[in-house]
């Protein structure tokens, strides 16, 4: 069994859940399975942006970020339903649980996959064999299908994860990259998003062993310190470990949504402010802490993208606060030019119990008065999804899917 733990060196897994979304409604109604299902925000309206799909439904050509209207042209079988956030977060705190069972050493990277040492889990088997354990008891008690990259390091494991889906194990060594990953596209490679693999196609790097052969001098002059990070996981090189304790390791937090279509409507964009505000404010409350830099980002119809910020005097943590801020920030920066995407984010981030907050004995007196009230309306807007004392009419609440929803419940299936 010693030769499947090496005395130095690491053993990763990376569990990475299968169409997330869909596979739990699936689950959840198993008349659904079998079917080209799609998860969408508002899918009623042909604007809704495809979140997620089932392989039936990939398999016709959905895809994810895909215009609904696109998608039900493409599959007019399609069946589309709205996110059910509350069931997609007690699915990934159960299937957490099945990983923290194994060991200690688990890493959430977002609500449908993460990382684990298991390195000191020799008596449990060898690694495929714990692999399968997991494997099957996520499929049999969830009824959900995952693959696992098994890897000496993270990079590595992430890379295995991706290569067999659905429900695959793949065994990614050191020895095994001449043949199982160099050949594949660079723009395949995890960490390297559309338009790093455009600058690196355009000097003829087109696949993950032209990377390994590139001049890391040239590299680096393309790419900066990126460069050389991303050559050296070309190479099998990844140092980082795994990290229980990284999902509280966060500097900023932030929220951003690409509109339906370009606009210059005032009203549009104010309000998708609101919501952003409101989304942020939500991640600072639940992880108890506050913020006193704002910085906006503004992504235009041509795609060029800039990032405004102003440091405050004092935290602030309320939405009304945020909105308040960000919204200024457009205003004083905007060109009038149709927008294409907004972005919200608090940083220089405190936790809320080490700020001193100075107040002079008026101000104090009007908070307190107010905690008890906040903490009501924060009880109900955790039932009921939303503010019921709002004054503020919005016709589409939370229903539209964001990628800060997966950072808010990384480490729920530890409560």
């Amino acid at each position: 069994m010693s030769k499947w733990y090496p005395k130095k060196g690491r053993v990763i897994l990376h569990v990475d859940m299968n169409s997330f979304y869909a596979s739990v409604e699936a689950a959840y109604n198993p008349e659904l399975k079998g079917k080209a299902l799609a998860i969408a925000g508002n899918p009623e309206e042909r604007r809704g942006i495809i979140v997620t799909s089932s392989y039936e439904a990939r398999a016709k050509g959905v895809k994810t970020t895909m215009p609904l209207w696109e998608a039900r042209r493409l599959c007019p079988e399609l069946i589309v339903m709205r996110p059910n956030f509350e069931r997609y977060r007690t699915a990934s705190k159960e299937m957490f649980k099945i990983l923290s069972e194994v060991t200690p050493f688990v890493q959430p990277v977002s609500i449908d996959e993460g990382y684990m040492d298991i390195t000191d889990c020799e008596e449990q088997g060898s690694p495929l064999q714990i692999a399968e354990t997991i494997q099957k008891r996520i499929a049999n008690e969830l009824d959900l299908p995952s693959s696992i990259g098994i890897a000496p390091n993270k990079f590595l494991a992430k890379m295995a994860s991706d290569m067999k889906k659905p429900m695959g194990i793949t065994v990614l060594r050191k020895r095994d990259l001449q043949n199982k990953l160099w050949p594949l596209p660079v723009g395949e490679m995890y960490g390297i998003g559309a338009k790093t693999a455009e600058k690196l196609n355009n000097v003829q790097i087109f696949t993950i062993k032209d990377l390994v052969e590139a001049d890391s001098y040239y590299l680096k002059r393309l790419l900066g310190i990126n460069g050389e990070r991303l050559q050296n996981r070309a190479n099998g090189i990844d140092p980082n470990p795994v990290d229980p304790d990284a999902i509280h390791d966060f500097k900023s937090i932030g929220s951003s949504e690409t509109l339906p279509q370009d606009t210059t409507d005032e009203n549009e964009i104010r309000k998708l402010f609101r919501q952003l505000s409101r989304n942020v404010t939500r991640r600072l409350k639940r992880k108890q802490s506050v913020g006193r830099n704002v910085q906006i980002m503004i992504r235009f119809f041509d795609r060029k993208t800039i990032t405004r910020s102003i440091k405050l005097p004092d935290f602030i943590e309320e939405e009304d606060d945020i909105f308040t801020v960000s919204y200024e920030l457009f205003e004083q920066h905007w060109n009038g030019d149709p927008v294409r995407l907004l972005g919200v984010t608090i940083q220089d981030i405190a936790e809320k119990k080490e700020v001193a907050h100075q107040l002079d004995l008026f101000t104090y007196e009007k908070e307190a008065s107010k905690e008890g009230l906040y903490q009501a309306i924060d009880k109900l807007t955790e039932k009921y999804g939303k503010n019921p004392f709002t004054t503020i009419k919005h016709t589409e609440e939370d229903n539209q899917p964001r990628t800060s929803f997966q950072k808010d419940f990384l480490d729920d299936y530890k409560k």
